[in-house]
């Protein structure tokens, strides 16, 4: 399971954007950006994520989200 939760919708609901009108903005098939929505997505490229938080106009860290696993144990330095 993933850490990283992708806050697309929060985004979207701030901005008023429906994922139609940021696929056609940002040139990604809606159904990649529902992938990228439902925290599905192996990867993003940073041309992607750049041109996403540029029609949102936020910042990366406005949709992508760490969270530590609470099962993973501490790493010791």
């Amino acid at each position: 399971m993933s850490n990283i939760i992708v806050n697309l919708d929060v985004m979207l609901a701030k901005r008023k954007m429906s994922l139609t009108e940021l696929s056609e903005n940002v040139g990604i098939t809606m159904s990649n950006l529902s992938i990228l929505k439902k925290s599905k997505a192996k990867a993003i490229r940073f041309s992607t994520l750049e041109s996403i938080c540029k029609v949102l106009n936020c910042q990366p860290g406005d949709i992508l989200e760490y969270t530590p696993d609470e099962n993973a144990p501490e790493k010791q330095e």
